[in-house]
């Protein structure tokens, strides 16, 4: 048998960020679904339900927007699992891991890859959800800018304007809500499921930062 180490995978910025993602997304998605479509109605002109649910939305919105700088930051200033290298998969050698490990993750095959950090797919996953993320923050700001005019609005996301109208901004923002939201199902699958199969501690790791692997690995 293989001697298991302990291994300080996950540094604090990207368990931090993680977290704070995974928070400010559920926020942001139940104000958002509300502000598109309420389902609560005020009785009296002192109820200022969506006025309300607006500002916990832009507070979201703003530290959403403040983490995924961070983690950006990190990205190029971290241990090499952080690297945004991992997020570019792209070398022969790493491309051809992924058919295997959608096999293991499909239940096709039952070895899984020896791996430390993030896999091949779970990097390329990655850059497309930070693509997403990003484009959330550039499309929310677009909208904010209509009713908040200067250069920083404009900067953020008021430029979107100039090439996507405003109703199909609206339509792909509120799109991607749910694009992000099967990507967070697919996510939790994967991590309980790489728990089970591989015992590296994977779920724990995004908690403590540790996970436990084989000396081959």
């Amino acid at each position: 048998m293989s001697d298991i180490k302990r291994t300080y995978v996950w540094e604090f910025p990207v368990r931090f960020t993680h977290w704070v993602n995974v928070l400010c997304i559920i926020v942001l998605s139940i104000t958002g679904y509300y502000i598109s479509n309420p389902f609560i109605y005020a009785l009296s002109s002192k109820q200022q339900i969506m006025g309300l649910v607006r500002l916990t939305h832009f507070i979201a919105a703003y530290t959403f927007m403040m983490s995924v700088i961070i983690r950006l930051y990190w990205s190029l200033f971290g241990n090499e699992y952080a690297c945004i290298k991992e997020w570019f998969p792209f070398s022969g050698e790493k491309l051809r891991t992924i058919g295997a490990e959608l096999k293991f993750y499909l239940l096709i095959s039952k070895k899984p890859l020896p791996n430390t950090g993030h896999t091949s797919l779970a990097g390329i996953t990655i850059l497309l959800v930070y693509a997403g993320f990003i484009f959330q923050i550039i499309s929310g700001f677009a909208m904010y800018s209509l009713t908040h005019s200067g250069v920083i609005w404009t900067a953020l996301g008021g430029w979107l304007l100039a090439y996507i109208d405003l109703p199909m901004i609206k339509l792909y923002h509120h799109l991607a809500m749910y694009v992000i939201g099967a990507f967070i199902m697919g996510h939790i699958y994967i991590a309980w499921f790489a728990d089970i199969r591989e015992r590296n501690g994977v779920i724990g790791s995004i908690f403590s930062g540790y996970k436990f692997m084989s000396n081959h690995k």
